[in-house]
């Protein structure tokens, strides 16, 4: 089994935020989420180090939160990249196996890249590989420097290199894989002499080099699964570039999405087949949608919503935590939020499932049994269950259980004033 250490110590300082660059999020989950995630995929990571260091209290609580796995440590001073990786030293000192360095700043990496990567290292019996793009335009980018036999011989930043160096196309992606027990002892070597004062993760290339290791690059095929996100216009592209991903994984899977260009749907959304996803609609978190499915126009899925085939999301329907069972149409200005719905039913316009206490902070559920009929502009006030074929009147507030087949009206008898206007 291989482990990883994931950079996420730095303050992104172009963000322009309080909250760490590493905890910004895409589809509500932080960029080092999908890092972790993508590596954890690959099925050969066993344990991930993560190097914190600014606002390291933020960043420690979503790992141990979400992830088993990983292990934060923090880095202080932040002396650069070479220093942050020699903070795991003392962790690994007995540790004989591949070591991935990635950074937590890149939520566009795939498990398949990742992977292909791994294998590229193993089949070269490389001691340093490091991952490569080709750029038409390499302005800015540590350039990689090859030998004639292919191996690399140095990554040159771009102030440092020569004319010829400069016209390279080949870029440092910033991901290696090491092998742990012959390069461990680079980041106790590394030099910062140059003009940050720093310790650079880049300099174990020429350490290495100098040790006659085996060191190799392995050139990625999709360029934007190494996009960095340093500033807010990089996270709105990131996440239009994720989201497109994801449509077209979904359009390739069976799924009608009538505009791609107003659509949003989380990477972590499933979509059965014959779905479709009508215009300007927002999908986020973690969904199962069935077949057969229409959601929107204008819809709004907030995560945790299961819903069964032949289900209608409507216009300007909002749905959280929710599981909705076949059948059952919910199809105008309507939210349901902490619900169980069943079958066959229909919930009218302008329903609201009221979920949640004010005073005591307190979310509730809101159970509707199978064949059950809401009428227009109802409240139903959680806890409450509506039993099997039950009706609500319309501008009905449920505040109590409703039995089976029983009608449920809430509203004050209608009056009519005749000449009530005309005596005014």
């Amino acid at each position: 089994m291989f482990k990883s250490i994931i950079l996420a110590a730095g303050k992104g300082t172009r963000m322009k935020s309080d909250l760490p660059k590493v905890l910004h999020s895409i589809f509500d989950k932080p960029f080092l989420g999908y890092v972790i995630d993508a590596v954890n995929k690959t099925s050969v990571v066993d344990e991930n180090f993560i190097i914190v260091g600014h606002q390291a209290e933020q960043v420690e609580e979503f790992v141990n939160n979400n992830y088993t796995n990983s292990k934060c440590i923090l880095q202080t001073p932040q002396l650069g990249t070479g220093h942050a990786v020699s903070m795991v030293l003392p962790y690994l000192k007995d540790y004989n196996g591949e070591i991935i360095i990635l950074c937590g700043d890149t939520p566009l990496i795939t498990s398949d890249t990742l992977s292909a990567f791994i294998k590229f290292h193993k089949e070269k019996a490389s001691d340093i590989t490091v991952m490569s793009a080709i750029f038409d335009n390499p302005a800015n980018y540590g350039r990689i420097i090859r030998n004639q036999d292919g191996s690399v011989n140095s990554i040159v930043e771009e102030k440092d290199a020569n004319e010829s160096q400069k016209t390279v196309k080949e870029i440092n992606a910033g991901i290696y894989c090491v092998n742990w027990n012959k390069v461990k002892s680079a980041f106790s070597e590394l030099s910062n002499n140059n003009a940050q004062g720093e310790y650079y993760l880049t300099d174990i290339i020429k350490w290495g080099n100098e040790k006659h290791l085996a060191v190799n690059a392995y050139t990625i095929q999709n360029n934007e699964d190494i996009f960095g996100i340093n500033s807010r216009e990089n996270l709105a592209e990131a996440s239009r570039i994720l989201n497109q991903r994801t449509l077209h994984k979904h359009m390739k899977n069976g799924v009608t999405i009538v505009d791609p260009s107003t659509t949003w749907i989380s990477p972590e959304t499933e979509i059965d087949t014959d779905t479709i996803i009508y215009p300007s609609c927002y999908i986020n978190g973690k969904n199962k949608i069935g077949r057969h499915c229409k959601i929107g126009p204008f819809a709004h899925l907030r995560g945790n919503v299961v819903l069964e085939d032949y289900v209608k999301i409507g216009n300007f329907v909002e749905v959280k935590k929710t599981t909705i069972k076949s059948h059952t149409n919910a199809c105008h200005l309507t939210y349901l939020g902490d619900s169980e719905i069943g079958a066959n039913v229909n919930i009218g316009a302008g329903t609201i499932t009221a979920n949640y206490n004010p005073l005591t902070k307190v979310k509730s559920k809101t159970i509707i049994k199978d064949n059950v009929k809401i009428g227009s502009n109802s409240v139903l006030v959680a806890p409450v269950t509506i039993e099997e074929g039950a009706n609500v009147g319309a501008i009905g507030v449920i505040t109590k259980n409703i039995p089976a087949w029983a009608l449920a009206i809430t509203r004050a008898p209608l009056k009519i004033l005749e000449n009530w206007v005309q005596k005014k």
